[in-house]
């Protein structure tokens, strides 16, 4: 978990999460995770940045974090296959996905879409403040722009 000076975490998978996927040889969605070797770019929501060639991976499917209902769901994402120390602290924003087209889906307590932006990656704080300037946004769920795909968790912090 990264903490920012504005008041806000940016949240990886948490490392508990993963260490049950492999513990237990499944995903949320109850399949066995894929293993397989990173070509290079493969986005790692483990540390937050993009994998190197030949780097081992999982490739399963995970709910982001949500309460139960009808918008929490079950999606790819990419992970080291064995324990990794997690981002940077204290980094905010992902260094290696600045630039990077991303949408930024807001959610409320109940785990309801109350909004969300497209951004460019240049400024992704100014669009974190835009969204939280909204009292009944919690959280928000970084994702990829082409796969759609979870990529992390922005909470009020």
């Amino acid at each position: 978990m990264t903490t920012t000076r504005t008041g806000y975490r940016i949240e990886p998978v948490p490392a508990e999460a993963l260490a049950e996927v492999r513990r237990t040889g499944l995903d949320a969605g109850g399949r066995p995770p894929e293993r397989c070797c990173a070509e290079g770019g493969e986005p790692l929501r483990c540390c937050l940045r993009d994998a190197t060639p030949g780097e081992p991976l999982l490739l399963l499917g995970y709910a982001p974090p949500l309460p139960d209902g009808p918008y929490r769901e079950v999606g790819p994402i990419f992970a080291h296959a064995v324990d990794c120390s997690g981002p940077v602290p204290g980094t905010g924003y992902p260094a290696e996905w600045r630039g990077r087209a991303q949408v930024l889906r807001a959610y409320d307590r109940r785990g309801r879409i109350v909004g969300g932006r497209l951004h460019d990656g240049t400024d992704p704080e100014a669009v974190v403040a835009e969204l939280f300037a909204d009292p009944t946004v919690d959280r928000l769920h970084s994702r990829n722009v082409v796969y759609g795909c979870y990529m992390f968790t922005v909470v009020r912090g």
